[in-house]
């Protein structure tokens, strides 16, 4: 899934800038580009077709790492569906279930989805349906009480994500999945950036439909998964594709077995180094909020920081013109939370939710803290970062200066 919100900033290969943007996207591990390789052009095979050893070959392989996929979710294997990302997971899950009930049917969404997940439910109230964007709080929560009270007797989906890609704050999923099975609705979480956690919280009532993407967790861009759950009565998608019968006929088209693969071979490794990367991660993130806060006056963190993602540090940086700051870090790739896509300044619908004012919005940074990142990375990036913030600090106050100094006093 593309990041959305986010705008890099400036890299120079002389430079090799410290890599802090993984909730945009992580380098994949070494241990799945092995496994890949040989797929690319020694071991060929058309997955669908079963009439010689090597397509056999291939379809073996799509069958583990769907077992990889479903063993991260305690799921059942053929409950998982590939696709090409979690963009196409989240509108198959928004536009399958919804297109597939009544007319002038009902969902609900939160106000800080991705917009693989809001844009979906505006297309569908154009068609006709009905939506409920629920609100969240000044740390990006949603209360469940806010989507109890929005639940209408035509409600069939609610979808909440596990935990937000840009601040990193974690969803009640667990109670709102336990909500919505007492009420026979739906519930479609994307959990891109956290699959383990969407699995946690979800043991005991199980999310129904769960959107997952490869290239946020060590794995190949170009493939995700929609996980359905096998449950009575049988959730039924309309598919946005036609013309052929793979993925249980919801998603036709010949199994990229490569990609898919990797995915497999990704979701293996993150379920292997869990709860000790998750331990790292935080340490990191941590290291780095010390340090920025000892060295940027001022600075805000953003989120909840109770129930936040380990790797996640979103800040605000009062007193520095956004662009100016990322314009001018160049030995960091961080992204900042206040562009909705590359190239377009306006401010990201997910700090507004929040309530953050504009400016401090568009002084925002988010660290995406990764796997393969050391302590000397974080320290080398908060001295950069504290330095940057400095300059462009006294160059405000200079011009200020001038600025005074070039009128008389009006006392």
């Amino acid at each position: 899934m593309a990041a959305c919100g986010q705008r890099s900033s400036a890299m120079s290969a002389t430079d090799a800038p410290i890599y802090l943007d993984h909730h945009a996207t992580t380098r994949v591990d070494p241990r799945v580009v092995a496994a890949m390789a040989p797929l690319w052009a020694e071991q060929l095979g058309n997955a669908s077709n079963p009439h010689h050893l090597p397509a056999r070959r291939a379809a073996d392989l799509i069958d583990q790492a769907r077992a990889e996929v479903a063993a991260l979710l305690h799921a059942d294997p053929r409950e998982v569906i590939f696709t090409s990302g979690a963009t196409e997971a989240n509108n198959l899950a928004v536009l399958g279930v919804v297109r597939a009930s009544p007319p002038h049917s009902h969902l609900i969404v939160s106000a800080v989805e991705h917009a693989s997940v809001l844009e979906p439910a505006r297309r569908l109230q154009r068609e006709g349906y009905e939506a409920t964007i629920v609100p969240v709080d000044r740390q990006g929560r949603v209360a469940v009480d806010e989507v109890a009270k929005a639940l209408t007797p035509r409600t069939v989906l609610v979808s909440i994500m596990t935990a937000n890609n840009e601040v990193g704050t974690i969803q009640p999923v667990g109670e709102i999945a336990a909500l919505c099975a007492r009420q026979g609705v739906v519930f479609h979480t994307d959990a891109v950036q956290s699959p383990l956690m969407a699995a946690a919280a979800c043991r005991e009532v199980p999310a129904d439909l769960v959107s997952l993407s490869a290239h946020k967790i060590y794995g190949p861009v170009g493939v995700g998964a929609l996980l359905v759950r096998r449950k009575t009565p049988r959730i039924v998608l309309q598919p946005l594709m036609f013309g052929g019968g793979q993925e249980h006929r919801q998603r036709p088209g010949t199994s990229p077995t490569p990609l898919i693969a990797g995915f497999g071979v990704a979701c293996r490794l993150l379920r292997e180094s869990h709860p000790t990367e998750s331990q790292h991660l935080e340490r990191l993130r941590n290291q780095l909020w010390r340090r920025l806060q000892a060295g940027i006056p001022g600075v805000i963190r953003n989120g909840d920081p109770l129930h936040g993602l380990p790797g996640n540090l979103h800040v605000s940086i009062p007193e520095v013109d956004g662009d100016a700051l990322l314009a001018r870090l160049t030995r960091v790739a961080v992204s900042s939370g206040a562009a909705c896509s590359a190239g377009d300044h306006r401010l990201s619908h997910v700090p507004l939710a929040m309530g953050i004012p504009e400016a401090l919005a568009r002084a925002s940074l988010r660290f995406g803290i990764g796997r393969f990142n050391t302590p000397e990375d974080i320290d080398r990036a908060a001295d950069a970062v504290i330095e940057v913030v400095q300059r462009l600090r006294a160059a405000r106050r200079g011009h200020a200066g001038e600025e005074a100094g070039s009128f008389p006093s009006s006392a």
